[in-house]
């Protein structure tokens, strides 16, 4: 075993593949490839990822690729509508600009960030993001709130009910990882705006506390059951957020259903959207 190669835990019954973040010792450091999980083991329980992936692992890729449908699918559906608006397909191309929510994006892993900025990219969505580790994530918010000025806020990072407790209470902000820092930037972030149609919060990660969450805030939070979340839901709420218009509210039913995780992993309360439609199309070629 070494760092960098993609294992699976005998005892779990290979459910979930990582990969070797570090060893010490007889143990090793663990990190999720599709899931916002951190964990360790001992090298003994690890057995190396061959050619063939779990089925588990085949499964999680299809939800992954049916998400990213569905998003691309309501982003079609979107322009046919406004066009149909517009005056039909003839005149519409020419005589709008788009404005789509801007994304801030903060991540306690550099990885996982990565993944998601470029599926901001991939659907053209105007974000920024940080590797923050979820300890300094508040700190973070003060500084980049106002220099970024987002409509959509993403906190994330790695959570987990912790494992030591003799008596593990899951509504006990203490029982989990990062719950309580999560708690403390939302906490920040309304500081800034208390509106939850003027800036949309997305919070949470693997069996966050999502109770406490909402509670502090945020318009859409994991996690309802207590499970893994996939590394990218965060970010297809926000991309379905940032397409949405300020006239509708985002359809709580069909975000949530169509996240990779589902209403387990993921819940929410009745948002406003945060893209804006222009007349006319803009000039690129004008200078300021």
């Amino acid at each position: 075993m070494k760092q960098g190669e993609l294992v699976v835990r005998k005892s779990y019954g290979g459910d979930v593949i990582f990969k070797i973040d570090a060893i010490e010792v007889r143990r090793a450091v663990l990190k999720g490839v599709d899931f916002r999980l951190l964990a360790d083991s001992p090298v003994s329980d690890l057995q190396p990822v061959q050619d063939a992936r779990p089925l588990q692992q085949h499964y999680s890729q299809m939800k992954v690729n049916e998400s990213l449908r569905e998003l691309a699918r309501y982003r079609l559906w979107q322009r046919e509508k406004q066009q149909t608006e517009l005056g039909g397909a003839d005149k519409a191309p020419h005589t709008y600009f788009e404005l789509p929510g801007k994304v801030l994006h903060l991540d306690g892993d550099p990885t996982y960030l990565r993944k998601s900025m470029a599926l901001y990219g991939e659907f053209r969505v105007p974000a920024e993001g940080y590797f923050v580790t979820e300890s300094n994530m508040t700190q973070a918010l003060y500084r980049l709130l106002p220099q970024v000025r987002p409509d959509i806020l993403v906190i994330t990072g790695h959570d987990g009910i912790l494992k030591h407790l003799k008596d593990r209470d899951i509504n006990n902000l203490n029982s989990y990882k990062n719950s309580h820092n999560f708690v403390s930037a939302i906490h920040m972030a309304r500081q800034y705006e208390r509106s939850l149609d003027s800036l949309t919060i997305i919070a949470g990660a693997c069996q966050s506390h999502f109770e406490a969450l909402m509670k502090a805030g945020a318009n859409f939070a994991s996690s309802p059951a207590r499970v893994l979340i996939h590394a990218l839901d965060p970010s297809c709420i926000a991309i379905k957020n940032a397409f949405t218009s300020v006239r509708e509210t985002v359809n709580i039913v069909d975000v949530i259903r169509n996240t990779i995780s589902g209403f387990d992993g993921l819940g929410g309360v009745e948002t406003r959207g945060s893209y804006r439609l222009g007349l006319p199309k803009l000039n690129t070629q004008a200078t300021t």
